[in-house]
């Protein structure tokens, strides 16, 4: 039983990461990168499927993203998608391509942006600190059903919180990374 617990709590560790991951993805920094436009649904013929699926998504240079959809008629609401998307970028046609540039961010939208980054890393050391009760639940019902010793459940709450230290540390990491990614000019 403390096994699999213990690698059930890793694995919802590590989605938690992943999900932080994404989060950080989408609020952009100065730089340009194709993974800003990956949430944004394109009305293709009547349903709204991802950009990635009507269109080729590119790097043109640091501070601008090509969008190239497949077929042409796409081009005016791939534009309208992306103008329209809570980003706040103005796209523009240019023959068969939308150029997408990436605006300088201004020092109090830098501020900001720390602040919603920061909320997000909260979030997730909340998550992890939930998959550890949880966890440390589990151990202390296992005790009462009398299917683990005290000993061993002594034991596995000591590895389940080394397991919750690591990952808030790489929480607190990618957070900094982010950090010092918004600050860069």
């Amino acid at each position: 039983m403390i096994p699999e617990l213990k690698n059930t709590t890793e694995q919802k560790m590590l989605k938690t990461l992943e999900a932080l991951k994404v989060d950080f993805g989408k609020v952009r920094t100065g730089r340009a990168h194709t993974g800003i436009l990956d949430h944004i649904q394109v009305d293709y013929y009547g349903s709204m499927v991802p950009l990635s699926q009507v269109a080729n998504v590119t790097l043109i240079d640091a501070r601008a993203i090509g969008v190239q959809p497949w077929e042409k008629k796409m081009l005016p609401v791939v534009e309208k998608a992306i103008r329209d998307s809570d980003l706040g970028l103005n796209p523009s046609a240019m023959g068969e391509i939308v150029r997408v540039p990436m605006p300088a961010l201004t020092e109090e939208r830098r501020k900001e942006l720390i602040k919603v980054v920061r909320g997000e890393a909260e979030n997730a050391r909340v998550a992890v600190r939930n998959l550890r009760r949880d966890a440390n639940n589990a151990l202390k019902e296992g005790v009462k059903a009398k299917t683990i010793s005290e000993d061993d459940e002594r034991r596995a709450q000591d590895e389940v919180q080394k397991l919750t230290d690591r990952t808030i540390a790489e929480v607190d990491r990618m957070l900094a990374q982010k950090e010092q990614d918004l600050m860069a000019v």
